[in-house]
């Protein structure tokens, strides 16, 4: 600290020494260990805050942390967790980041006690939490001191979830408490190189006998395509950062409040979706790709999928329609015809539930011949799962747009809330859509009908759009080139809900 002549001896004294705490804070794990992280082309914990905050707002807490000896210890730079304040496009929020190189990035009571106010801190004032994970879980050296009684971060968390946004980045290997932490926030990412386990490979071979790689154990890639633990996966550092911002920006910064608006009049007004015939076929039985409609129908064709590669017959995520953040949940014909599987309702399950929780009107484009059938799905237990996500949608409170592209079958149109009187801001089809129990083929031999009897069924699957308008089972059949506009006057009618100010959503009932 450069010392002014004005600055009294005894004070220039005291903030020598705070001075040189926290330079020993900034120290982290040292040259050494940063100059090798450095080598790897990875970032530490500090640079990876300053990656993701706006430049000159992240204010640190805790510093000291780690840094006091009682009885001769060395010190620990900020506990292993580098946490404060910053702003991420001009909002404030709370932010953590492990940092491996000072013992292995693991949780001491120290650690434990910064990431409970965190989790506290964004409670109490309502800000987004984001906790960067790149550690080893609690540290080994605990037993060894005298443990605090107290709340822990998990307890916080759980008091947490659905009030505001919260994010994990999963850096490096993640295990133990910390992987935890990110269990219970609201959008786990990950690096494509990273891993993440309830107990890593030494103590899983203690246990079990078993003995396995990180990679093999619990894979980033592995999480986000089979267990979905991970929601998306991120190439780098830098796409890691840019989806948190471009997640963030979906969302209010607390359920006190509506989302963000962000309307150019020229760009996100009225049009007709002229290219969508080339999209979307005529035939119920021919695949293609739902990616291309979110693409048309979104302002200036962007969108955010939430957990692109699980559940894969099903589409989550968030886009902007004429400025408005709203979410979508959407069939994909390309993958097993859309229909919805274990994961798949899982997946929207969990979903749906955020979407409500922040007050973001969802749009369902339906396009399937059910939940899907047959000897493995039974045994995943689909019918649970998808019992799950109709709860899910049955209790949305925020406001539901639904629209048939092509067919609807049995529990399938349920789901994507097609149901009539199921409080729905507005309903709509396509001409020629499909409707029914079940197919008419599979419906009419399982019935074991006769061939007139099957041709009648079939003629009125298939003049669902009629008969259904007729009793107002949709509020309209629309050209599907006007689908953008339709919704748009939805959205526009929505809007008067939000005379009402926003609150927490609390959502009552057991789930299946």
């Amino acid at each position: 600290m450069k010392r002014s002549d004005k600055t009294p001896d005894d004070w220039a004294v005291l903030l020598e020494e705070f001075e040189r705490r926290k330079a020993q804070a900034h120290t982290m794990g040292g040259p050494d260990k940063l100059a090798k992280r450095a080598a790897s082309g990875r970032r530490n914990a500090r640079e990876m805050i300053e990656l993701l905050a706006d430049p000159g707002s992240f204010m640190e807490l805790g510093t000291l942390v780690g840094g006091h000896s009682y009885h001769g210890e060395p010190p620990v730079p900020a506990d292993a967790l580098v946490a404060g304040l910053a702003t991420v496009d001009g909002r404030t929020v709370v932010v953590g980041c492990e940092d491996f190189t000072v013992g292995g990035g693991s949780i001491g009571h120290g650690t434990a006690a910064k990431r409970m106010r965190l989790a506290r801190l964004a409670h109490q004032e309502r800000c987004p939490l984001i906790m960067m994970l790149d550690g080893a879980g609690a540290r080994a050296t605990n037993a060894l001191e005298r443990h605090p009684y107290a709340p822990n971060d998990l307890q916080e968390l759980a008091a947490l979830s659905g009030l505001v946004p919260t994010v994990a980045l999963v850096l490096g290997s993640s295990a133990g408490h910390g992987v935890l932490t990110g269990l219970l926030m609201d959008f786990v990412i990950a690096l494509e190189n990273a891993t993440l386990f309830a107990a890593g490979p030494p103590l899983v071979q203690a246990a079990l006998g078993e003995k396995v790689s990180k990679e093999e154990l619990g894979a980033a890639t592995m999480h986000a395509r089979e267990s979905g633990v991970v929601h998306n996966i991120v190439q780098d550092e830098e796409q890691a950062c840019r989806l948190i911002r471009q997640y963030l920006a979906f969302l209010p910064a607390n359920a006190w409040e509506y989302p963000p608006s962000r309307v150019e009049k020229k760009k996100d007004g009225e049009r007709r979706l002229d290219e969508i015939l080339q999209v979307v076929p005529c035939n119920g039985r021919q695949a293609y790709d739902m990616r291309k409609v979110l693409r048309l129908l979104a302002d200036h064709g962007d969108f955010l999928e939430f957990q692109p590669l699980y559940g894969t017959p099903l589409l989550t995520g968030f886009l902007r329609l004429g400025g408005q953040p709203c979410a979508f949940v959407a069939n994909q014909p390309a993958v097993l015809a859309g229909s919805i599987t274990a994961e798949a309702a899982e997946k929207a399950a969990h979903f749906l539930h955020l979407a409500n929780a922040f007050h973001l009107p969802v749009i369902f484009l339906t396009d399937n011949p059910g939940i899907m059938s047959g000897t493995k799905a039974e045994r995943e237990g689909t019918l649970r799962a998808a019992a799950r996500m109709y709860l899910a949608q049955a209790k949305l409170t925020s406001p539901k747009l639904h629209v048939t592209l092509r067919k609807a079958f049995g529990f399938g149109s349920s789901l994507m809330g097609m149901n009539p009187f199921d409080q729905q801001t507005i309903t709509l089809a396509f001409p020629g859509i499909s409707l029914g129990g079940l197919p008419a083929g599979g419906g009419g031999n399982a019935a074991k009908l006769d061939d007139e009897r099957k041709a009648r069924l079939a003629e009125a699957v298939a003049s669902g759009a009629w008969s259904t308008g007729d009793t107002m089972a949709f509020d309209e059949i629309i050209d599907p080139r006007d689908l953008r506009n339709a919704l748009l006057r939805g959205l526009a009618l929505s809007l008067g809900r939000r005379t009402e100010a926003a609150a927490p959503v609390r959502i009552s009932g057991i789930q299946p």
